[in-house]
This record gives C-alpha cells, structure tokens and sequence, in this order.
C-alpha cells in the first residue's frame, strides 16, 4: 500500500514540455531516497490546464504544481515526498491562499466545469484496464448485455437528450434506432477520431487519457444496433492516442470484454483501428468511411445515409470520440441524470479546446448553457495584457466569429447557429482588439482550399475564387464589387457544395460580413486595416520628437530601411521596409509606430 500517489501529466501538450523526463527523473530519485515502496508515480491523461504544463498533483494532499522542470524533482522529492513539506514555490497559484492551499476544484478554471467526457482524464493511468475497471469502467457494458435490450439502450440514449458532440448534432439515440430497424447481415460501429480542426484537441484528449471509455461505449453500441465490428478512424498525427487505443484494445480482449462471447452473454464485438493519413475531408462521415474502405477519402451523395447504407455498403452508425464518452456515465446513471444537465434543447456538457487570446489555455467541460462570457473571462481568465476581447471563433472552419455584443450568449447548439456560428467538435479561439477579422476569414478559407477534395466544383473552384477576393482586400485592391460577389459566393457555395465541409466553408466570412463588415469597407475604402494586421496596408512610422537618435532600430532592421546619424531622429524608407515590426517591438522610447 502506498502512502503517496503523484500523478504527472501524459498528454501531448506536458509531454512536448518534457513530462516522460520529469517522470523518468522522479522514479530515479524516489529510488535513491527509499521511497520506491511508498509512492507510486503514475502517468495521466490531461488535466485540463495546458497552459501550466507539465503538471503533476501529489495525493493524498492533492497539491498541484504546475510548470515542473526536471531540475525541480530532488527538491519535491525530498521536501514533500521525504519529510511532508510542500514546496509552495511550485503549486498553482490560484491554490495558494493566505491560509495555506485550497481544493484545485476550488479554482476559478475547475469550479465551474462539470467532468463527464473527461472525468477520467487525470485521474487514471490509461495504459493500465484494471483503473478503469475501478473506477466503474466496463460497468455499464455489463448491465446492457445482462439487464437490458437493445430496445432498452436506444431509449435510454433517446431519453437522455444525447447529441453527437461531432458539430452536427444530431440526437445519437435517433441515430442509433435507425441503424438497428435496417436489417442486414453485418452491420458496424464507426468512431471518428479524425479531429482536423485547427486548434481542437478534445478527441484526443480523451483517447490519450480514458481509452477504455470509448472502447466501452462502441461495444454498447455494437449490442444496440446489432454490429459485431467496430472501427477507430484516428489521425496518424496522434501518435500517443494511438498507442494507448493499441494498448487498451489489447488488453480489452485479455480480460474478454471484446472478442467473442463477452460476459458469457453470447455477444461477439470486436474493435479495429484505422490510421488517417491528416485529410480534413476525412472527418465527413461518409469520406471517413470510403477511406476506411481502401479508397480515395472523397464524401458520397446522401441519402442513402449511412445507417442505411455505410461502411462497405451495410448498415453503419459513427459518432465521435466524445460522444461516445458520454454514453457509459448515460447508461450507469441514467437518462434524467443526463438530462438534468444543460439546456432544454441542448443536454449535458460539452468539452471545448480553449486557445487564442487567452490566460488559461487548455481543455474544458461545461454544462450546456454556460455563457461565452463565464467560459473566457472566469475559467480562461479573461484576455491577457489588458486587453478588450473582439470575438470568438467556435466550430473552426466550418463556425463562425461571435462577436463582442453576444458575449453573454449561452452556449448550446440552436442559440449559436441563431447567431451565425456553430457548435462544431469543440475548438474556441478567442480573439482580441489587435486581430483583423478580415485577415481570420481569410486564414480559414486558406485551410479549406487546401483540405477541400476538389470533388465537387461549388467548394474546389467556388473557395479558391472566396479566397482571391479576401486576399485582394487584404491588399487593399479590392471594389464594393468584389465584396458583393464575395457574398454572393458564400451563398452559391454553402447551397450547392457535396458534403459539410463544402456547406459550412462560407462561414466565417458570412459571420465576419455579418459582424464586421465596417472591418472589409475600411480595407476596401479606406485602404486601412483596423487591427494593423494586413501587411500590405501598413507602414511604419518614427516620430521625430520622440526619437533620440540611439540606433537601435536600424541596427535592428533587417531590411537595411532606417537611416539617420547617432543622436539625430531617424526616418524609415518605405520602399525598403519589409514591415515586421521588429524596429517598433526594440524601441525603447515608443517613438515607432503603425499608420
């Protein structure tokens, strides 16, 4: 029995900041003082925080010190671990209080998440079947193949008011009673973990942290539409998720909870994984199943859908990875557990990669109906360096910008398409006064014609025709013409293209249109960009009365674009200014700026 647990973070983001040494330093060191008998080092999924990282949280105590470097590890070892004193320098500030240490739970970041998809990230090692197992892992599996009908589990998920956490939305429950009314000799369960959007991480998360629960919930699944063959579709770009599904399949079937006859019931399931080789497209459901099926990853025509026609052309159900981590907590506690959660429409929580303009960047799991506002201003902390927030990006590619004026939205599926953006898998990006939104339409247009198929002509010529209209306003050669014609686009486009991600591109310029639309007419006519962003609109400026003639600047330059003698106010040459920024970031004087 071990006195002490200390749990290091082992998902990407504390492992690039170098968690495996940190771990590799602490079992060496714990061994040289003695104590390889007395504490356990344990390595987790994500914590949430990722902006601390790497994290390690030492229990019984629970103190959470955060940004660990490897030249920490004797001092924690031997004061804390040796002789029970915590090395306060360490911890997570927000836990430290005049009175000592406060619950992490007590923290602004934790207080208002409600962990369902994510409640065993952190917690567990997800390498090891038998942590999961004692936190009720594979419970739920247990009570549908021994207490309940397939009937049972779909009116359960129905009951729940589950959506699929993917960006559509769709009720799971629905999905899944389609599937199972379409009689056929062989049916599958599809896992999409084919996460693409820029700056999301949720699905990941999940599998590096908590394997076995989407494992768990594919095998409910399989049980409920009558499928004996399940797939993971995950990116190659996860190679940490990847090698803990590895593991956790395997170990799965040494314990009979996939294979044949699970529990003794009769009921054979097993899991295979697919690697994605990073096409965005491959998120669409039916592109995610033509490549599992060998081919080209292109989308199909529906209908027919997939639960009528999928996966080598048989009955198939796909959700997402967090979708499906909902679904052993739904069948273990109930549906009017779930549904107690959230909004009327919108059930549950919802788990969303926090990044941008913000303090706390990380992952988070809400209820449903938490406002923008409580989201970036309480658990991320609000904007840093004082200043204002401008909007937020939701859905990625395929969402759209809210802006500053529906700060106090509450977040659920229809009150963010009523506004113009979607839900979509769960990425946020904040945004502040310094982005252009001109320039953010633009940046995701970029990645959609670079990930666009090119099957249908609407999204491969209709986006790279978007994309030459923003460039040109970025430039500041655009007419009111070309912003007429690129709305126009965006509508020709969003009602004609073959697949989601062809429907949802338009997005973010509809959105910015929509809400900043003063942002386009200032580049079109006033050749100015608002934010200082668009290079092509800016030039730099040294005011003669604040420069001292100290040189730095054009010591700095690289350009070779700032002349004047030592001590005589200094001039830039804007035919030879590259427009970096660099000479306004090393002036001390402030005398530089953007015009």
């Amino acid at each position: 029995m071990y006195r002490s647990h200390v749990l290091v973070c082992g998902g990407t983001g504390c492992t690039s900041s170098g968690s495996p040494q940190i771990i590799e330093r602490l079992k060496e060191e714990i061994e040289r003082q003695g104590l390889q008998d007395e504490v356990a080092v344990i390595q987790t999924g994500c914590h949430g925080l990722c902006a601390l990282g790497p994290i390690m949280i030492v229990y019984p105590d629970a103190s959470f010190y955060s940004m660990v470097k490897v030249e920490d590890i004797p001092e924690i070892v031997s004061e804390h671990l040796l002789k029970g004193r915590v090395v306060t320098r360490l911890l997570y500030d927000e836990t430290v209080t005049a009175g000592g240490v406060k619950a992490l739970i007590d923290t602004d970041f934790y207080k208002k998440q409600h962990r369902v998809a994510l409640r065993n990230c952190g917690v567990i090692n997800p390498e090891v079947i038998d942590e999961y197992i004692g936190t009720g892992g594979y419970e739920a599996l247990g009570k549908v193949l021994t207490e309940m009908t397939p009937d049972d589990v779909i009116q359960t998920l129905l009951d729940s008011g589950l959506r699929g956490r993917g960006g559509g939305g769709f009720p799971t429950g629905l999905k899944w009673k389609l599937a199972k009314q379409n009689d056929a000799d062989q049916k599958y369960v599809c896992c999409n973990a084919d996460e693409g959007d820029p700056g999301a991480f949720m699905d990941r998360s999940v599998l590096e942290g908590d394997p076995h629960v989407v494992l768990e919930a594919m095998a409910i699944a399989g049980y409920a539409i009558g499928a004996n063959q399940g797939y993971i579709y995950v990116r190659a770009e996860y190679p940490i998720a990847v090698e803990r599904l590895k593991i956790a399949i395997e170990q799965a079937r040494e314990y009979n909870l996939l294979g044949k006859d699970i529990f003794g019931t009769g009921f054979d399931f097993d899991i295979d994984l697919r690697l994605g080789a990073g096409a965005f497209v491959c998120g669409e459901e039916t592109a995610l199943m033509t490549s599992i099926e060998g081919k080209r990853g292109e989308p199909r025509p529906r209908p027919p859908f997939p639960a009528q026609k999928g996966l080598f052309g048989k009955p198939t159900i796909l959700n997402n990875v967090e979708t499906y981590a909902n679904i052993p907590q739904i069948i273990l506690n109930g549906a009017d557990w779930f549904a107690s959660m959230g909004t009327e429409k919108s059930k549950g929580t919802k788990v969303f990669a926090l990044g941008g303009k913000i303090h706390n960047t990380g992952l988070v799991e809400i209820p449903m109906g938490t406002t923008l506002r409580e989201v970036i201003e309480e658990i991320g902390g609000g904007i840093p360096n004082g200043k204002k927030f401008k909007a937020a990006q939701t859905g990625g590619p395929s969402g759209g910008c809210i802006p500053a004026e529906h700060f106090d939205i509450p977040i659920d599926y229809d009150n963010l398409i009523s506004i113009g953006s979607m839900m979509g898998s769960g990425g946020l990006i904040v945004m502040d006064e310094d982005d252009c939104m001109v320039d953010i339409a633009k940046f995701f247009l970029e990645f959609t014609v670079e990930e666009s198929c090119g099957k249908c002509t609407p999204c491969r010529v209709g986006t790279r025709r978007m994309l030459e209209i923003l460039t040109k306003i970025t430039k500041g050669q655009a007419t009111m013409e070309d912003l007429d014609k690129l709305e126009e686009l965006c509508y020709y486009i969003k009602n004609n293209s073959l697949c989601g991600l062809g429907q949802t591109a338009p997005n973010p310029v509809l959105s910015t249109l929509r809400y900043f639309r003063g942002e386009y007419e200032a580049h079109i006519k006033e050749k100015r960009c608002p934010a200082g962003v668009c290079k092509a609109l800016l030039s730099y400026v040294i005011d003669r009365d604040k420069c001292r003639g100290c040189t730095l600047c054009a010591r700095t330059c690289p350009a070779g674009a700032i002349i004047g003698s030592v001590k005589n106010p200094h001039i830039i040459d804007t035919e030879k200014c590259v427009k970096c920024g660099a000479c306004m970031e090393k002036c001390k004087f402030g005398a530089i700026y953007k015009k």
